[in-house]
Parts: structure tokens; sequence; C-alpha cells
């Protein structure tokens, strides 16, 4: 196991980054390592970066609260406390923090002025389970997942009876018009567009084993189709994920061994390239740093990064 902090073991090439495709070796630095940026998080999930402040804000859902980490001084504080158990968390194409919130069931805007506007709440007047993970397409659309995740007990929310079924929404940027765009995958989580957003990406967590699942978008943009199992996680447990410029998926990844905890890489085939080893399950990941080519990743009680040799996608 890797023993992050321990002198004897923080050497170029990091050992805890491994390829097993030579593909992935073009993606890697030969002197970048996995660095520790903060431990005290009860359950770090949704970062999202913010370049023209150069900082991150993540979530810590049991403990309520968005944390902020300063790239220029390293320091944590905290950005929203209250939180409403937020989870993920995304950028519109304004610049606009959007977040998904367990408690209140609902998915929010930041304004500039700081404050908050409900992008949606409902679907056919019934209430939303708990949102979860969160996108927005150049359209300005919003996509989201509800798993039922959050009111499934008090420990990421407040434990409550569903009222609708567990499916993936579209909010128009335009209308504001909320339609259910996916009724086909069993505990959607994690979400993310391909670079030339023609495929939807979704992590069915509530299969066995879990599943990336690929759709096709269809219908000027407004619809999927063609639903397909991309990445079989077999004993792997992917939560959220991004896409980097050449169409690989960085997933969050782990059961609790050291085999599998950290985030796995995927080729736009679903093939498995290489494995960055952390000590903790990783549940969600982005891509920040001024040339977006440093990958952040909210793993269970802390965040790490490290710097890659590709980018992610803008918006992602």
């Amino acid at each position: 196991m890797i023993e992050f902090g321990n002198p004897n073991q923080r050497r170029y090439p990091d050992p805890s980054i491994r390829s097993f495709d030579p593909r992935f070796d073009a993606l890697r630095l030969g002197t970048a390592s996995v660095e520790c940026l903060y431990q005290g998080a009860r359950w770090s999930e949704g970062p999202v970066w913010f370049g023209d402040g150069r900082y991150l804000l993540w979530s810590d859902i049991p403990n309520n609260r968005i944390l902020r980490w300063d790239e220029e001084t390293g320091a944590v504080t905290p950005f929203r406390r209250p939180s409403n158990n937020a989870n993920g968390n995304t950028r519109d194409r304004e610049g606009r923090l959007v977040t998904c919130e367990h408690l209140t069931r609902r998915v929010t805007r930041t304004e500039y002025d700081g404050s908050i506007t409900v992008i949606a709440d409902r679907y056919e007047g019934k209430r939303f389970n708990s949102p979860n993970d969160v996108v927005v397409k150049s359209d300005g659309s919003i996509w989201f997942t509800d798993p039922s995740f959050g009111i499934d007990s008090f420990y990421e929310g407040e434990k409550q009876e569903p009222e609708l079924p567990q499916n993936v929404y579209r909010v128009d940027g335009r209308t504001g018009e909320v339609t259910m765009v996916c009724d086909e995958v069993s505990g959607p989580n994690g979400l993310a567009f391909s670079p030339d957003e023609s495929v939807l990406y979704v992590v069915e967590s509530r299969s066995t084993p879990r599943t990336i699942r690929a759709f096709d978008v269809v219908d000027e943009g407004r619809a999927l189709a063609n639903n397909r199992v991309l990445i079989d996680a077999q004993q792997g447990t992917p939560d959220g994920f991004r896409v980097d410029i050449h169409g690989n998926l960085w997933c969050g990844w782990g059961m609790g061994t050291d085999e599998l905890d950290g985030v796995r890489v995927f080729s736009p085939r679903g093939e498995a390239l290489g494995h960055i080893a952390l000590p903790e399950r990783c549940a969600n990941v982005c891509f920040g740093g001024r040339h977006r080519n440093r990958l952040f990743m909210a793993a269970s009680h802390g965040l790490y990064s490290l710097y890659v040799n590709t980018q992610g996608v803008r918006g992602g």
C-alpha cells in the first residue's frame, strides 16, 4: 500500500499510478505525483473548479457543508454551511455554481450576488428523490440524476418516502421545462457527456455489478436513445466521473481495497487504461488548474490532486 506523506515512498515515477495499457502512458507525467490537499471530511463529493478565482469547491455531504480549497494558499475554508446536504456540483455556461441538494430534494444555481435560484424541485407536481450529480450541456440545458440515496437514511439528508422513480432529467436552458430523459438505469449516479456531446454516460449504481451505460443524444440534443453497457465495473464501484478531451473517462472508483480504491481510467470504448491508487475510495473527480490538466479527486475523507498529460473537456 502506498503511504501518502511517507518520504520514502514519494518518488518518481509515482508507484501509485499504474498503467494497464500503453495508451495510458501518454496521459501520465513522469514527474507528477498524487498530492493530498486535505483530510477531515466525512464523505467528499462533487468537486468543481473555479479558474477565475483559482479555487475548488467540493461537498462534504454528511457534514452538511461545501468546502473551498484555495490554490494559491492551500487553505481550506467553509464555502457554505449548511449546504442542504449538497452533493454534485458543476458550473453553467455563464460560470455560475449549479448544485444538487439532498435535504431540499432540488437543483439550485448560485447567482453572482450569492443568492440562490431553484432550478428544479419537482416533476409533474411530485418532489424529486435526492438529485445526485449534474452536468450542463453547451446549449445551457442542465442534466441530472435523481436516485434515492439522500432519502434512504438520515445520514446524507432526511429519510423520506420517494414520490418518483429514480430517473435522469433534463432542464431546458431557455424555458426551464423539466423532462424525464431516462427511466432505464437502476440507481442513476454520476453522468457526463462525451467531448462532442453526442453520447451521455451514466453510472448505474444499483446493478450487480455496477455498470457505466452509454446513450446516444438525439432529437437535437433533447433526448436519449440506444441504451447500452459501456463498462462492466466487476468488483469496482464507479460513482462520479469526468471526461478528458480525448474522450477518456476518469472515474471515481473503489471498494475498500488497495487494488480498487482511487480513480480508474477508461478509453471511449470502455477499455481499462490505468489506475490512480488512493488510500481511500474516491467518489468523484474534476479537472482544474490553469490548463484544466490537474485532476482533483474527492475521496471519502480527503481531497487529492494529480497533474496529468491531458485536459478535461470544457464545462466538464
